[in-house]
């Protein structure tokens, strides 16, 4: 038996509105064609889909079972021919985000709030990249945006900048490089070195300024969450490296210290990668902008 969309279409027309005329009216096909419809799918089934003698028209048993299908299938049908035309319109669609910062998860949260507000219909997701490679794994569209510090020029994907930061040094107030003006790689040799639990690669400290200069901290203690390493920092159980706009609150508190790496401090900055054939979706072009607008807000603090 073959059953059409349209013939589920036609069961369920005929039941709401109780005839073929006014099911044909709604149908937008002729009484003739739509009566031609049921007797073909009626020779399929080999039984009576109606009970003609009654008015309004009503469906037989074996017309409610396939009423039944119509009910569950239609809605979903109907449900992927939205969504189909969402993305034509670039109102749905996917946002998984690899992010290769482990400390960005906190400036990011609030740029997605404000994002699923405006794009209720776009599926967002959010995946560890440093647990795999991202920017691979955007070619392959297993994700469709990477945050990352580290550009590179691979054909297919786009790299939008976000914003700059200065990763900074941050002690104890009473640790004695709180009264430097900035820090150099040689002041870590006899330092604990609180940081993520990342490659040494992924981090400032080591690739910008420690591994550059050979230089080796006594020690690396790694430790998951922001505040956690800020506590230990406070009681003087190591030093840290964070991104300024990460420890944005240390400017008011009397605990801690930040200062400069190197006399002239340094700069990174931050990247959107997105396969550059998504670059122009309005969703995607919103999410940077609110990425952006947060970061403003962010170092404005």
């Amino acid at each position: 038996m073959h059953i059409e969309f349209r013939h589920l279409r036609t069961i369920k027309a005929i039941h709401e509105l109780g005839g073929v005329a006014r099911a044909a009216e709604r149908l937008n096909i002729t009484q003739s064609a739509l009566s031609h419809q049921i007797k073909n799918l009626e020779d399929q089934a080999g039984v009576e889909l109606f009970v003609r003698r009654s008015k309004p028209m009503k469906l037989s048993p074996a017309g409610l079972r396939l009423l039944r299908l119509a009910d569950q299938v239609l809605p979903q049908v109907e449900a992927l021919a939205a969504e189909f035309e969402g993305l034509r319109k670039g109102s749905s669609g996917r946002m998984h985000i690899a992010i290769e910062c482990h400390a960005c998860f906190e400036w990011l949260f609030p740029v997605l709030e404000s994002f699923r507000k405006t794009w209720p219909d776009v599926d967002v997701d959010i995946k560890p990249g440093l647990a795999f490679d991202a920017l691979p794994a955007l070619l392959r569209e297993e994700v469709d945006l990477v945050v990352s510090s580290d550009p590179e020029d691979l054909p297919g994907v786009t790299f939008t900048p976000l914003f700059d930061y200065a990763p900074v040094f941050v002690a104890a107030s009473s640790h004695p490089l709180a009264s430097r003006p900035w820090v150099d790689a040689e002041d870590f040799r006899g330092e604990t070195l609180i940081t993520y639990p990342v490659e040494r690669s992924r981090l400032d400290v080591f690739s910008q300024l420690l591994t550059p200069a050979k230089v080796e901290p006594a020690s690396v203690r790694q430790v998951e969450l922001t505040a956690v390493i800020l506590l230990l920092v406070a009681s003087n159980r190591g030093v840290a490296v964070l991104p300024d706009w990460v420890v944005r609150e240390v400017k008011y508190s009397s605990d801690y210290v930040t200062r400069p790496l190197t006399e002239g401090g340094l700069t990174r900055s931050l990247y959107a990668a997105t396969r550059t054939a998504d670059a122009g979706k309005g969703f995607v072009t919103d999410l940077i902008a609110l990425a952006r607008d947060e970061a403003r807000t962010m170092q404005a603090a």
